[in-house]
């Protein structure tokens, strides 16, 4: 058989093409994935942009220099194995490349799945090697939901978990950037709920976004205010503020610094839905931008809680949360499906280019 791969231009996430090489022997102690439904969305034009940086592009190496496979999360079936205990036909949630196959070498094989045990992810964050069997009876709609939705969902809850557990770093709002991205108001959404129950002062959730998605952003009802990014004056600088910054903006960054000065306790730095050439690390008032690394606080919960006690408190959020956005005459997020590899480059080339509409969820069945 033949694997076809969308690779990505490693200098531009917006630039893509199909490549097609004839699939190796399987070898003992490995096991053949078809990837059959992935979403795509602004987190996989940051894991382009932080490719080199964060090693995403290690992954699913390819021998083109200069091109890389960007890692998606979503479903693949067992094709062919030569581990016993992965059956054929069984179906797994994970992290995958951009193409119609891929091999892995399932270790630590349970009832609820396995690791990649491939030599060069060894060094990876264990998070994203990880696949958990999906069930029989899900529906293609909710395993949509969950390919858009669970890693995104999976930060905004850890984000916040941080945030709350150093009492929000004394701050009295909470400053989102790329306030219509999926991370950034499901980040919101966490935020109110811990809130709302109590696990912290008064806090203010505050969005920033384009003039554009102003309206969307407004209406989804997660942010106690909504300016666009010419306002950010206006955000009141006498209160101590946390910044999470999912835009990834230089610019945008040094302004809400300058503007905020020893009010900013805490700056987070997510991901990259804008991001832009500029003076990185020059100096900035207030807190050092600090990169949060959610799987690094995926290992601290998982000390703390344990495997089973973090999924569920996860799950259990995610469901209150995809119950609210899908559901009504206007639901928050709509799922858009398309159907192959040559859809999934027009889509990261449109998020690359900022021209997806935010209540978009782009799911592709891949094969």
């Amino acid at each position: 058989m033949d694997i076809t791969t969308l690779l990505t231009a490693q200098r531009d996430p917006a630039e893509g093409r199909i490549d097609k090489m004839s699939a190796p022997p399987l070898q003992p102690g490995w096991v053949r994935m078809a990837v059959r439904r992935v979403s795509i969305s602004t987190n996989n034009v940051t894991y382009a942009l932080f490719g080199e940086r964060m090693s995403y592009w290690q992954f699913f190496p390819t021998a083109h220099e200069g091109w890389g496979v960007v890692p998606v999360w979503g479903f693949a079936d067992v094709i062919d194995s030569t581990v016993p205990e992965v059956a054929v036909g069984r179906r797994f949630f994970g992290y995958w490349p951009l193409a119609d196959a891929v091999d892995l070498q399932p270790t630590k094989v349970s009832a609820s799945g396995f690791i990649d045990g491939a030599a060069h992810r060894a060094p990876l964050p264990s998070t994203y090697n990880r696949y958990t069997a999906a069930p029989s009876n899900q529906g293609a709609q909710d395993e949509a939901a969950l390919a858009i939705m669970r890693p995104l969902f999976g930060t905004a809850f850890l984000l916040t978990d941080f945030l709350q557990d150093n009492d929000w770093f004394g701050a009295r709002q909470l400053v989102l950037s790329s306030a219509s991205s999926k991370t950034a108001y499901a980040t919101a959404w966490c935020a109110r709920e811990l809130l709302a129950q109590g696990q912290g002062p008064a806090v203010r959730v505050i969005g920033l976004t384009s003039r554009a998605n102003g309206d969307f952003v407004r209406q989804l009802g997660f942010y106690d205010s909504v300016f666009t990014y010419d306002q950010i004056a206006q955000v009141d600088a006498a209160l101590p503020t946390v910044f999470c910054d999912f835009s990834g903006s230089a610019e945008q960054r040094a302004q809400l610094h300058n503007h905020l000065r020893d009010a900013l306790r805490h700056s987070a730095v997510i991901g990259a839905t804008q991001f832009s050439a500029g003076p990185r690390d020059a100096p900035l008032p207030g807190a050092k931008p600090t990169f949060f690394f959610a799987p690094d606080r995926r290992r601290k919960r998982l000390e703390d809680w344990g495997p089973a006690a973090l999924m569920q408190r996860v799950e259990d959020s995610q469901s209150r949360f995809l119950q609210q956005m899908l559901s009504g005459p206007a639901p928050g997020l709509r799922i858009v499906t398309h159907s192959g590899l040559a859809a999934a480059r027009d889509v990261m080339a449109e998020l690359a280019r900022g021209r997806i509409d935010p209540a978009l969820g782009h799911v592709i069945d891949v094969s």
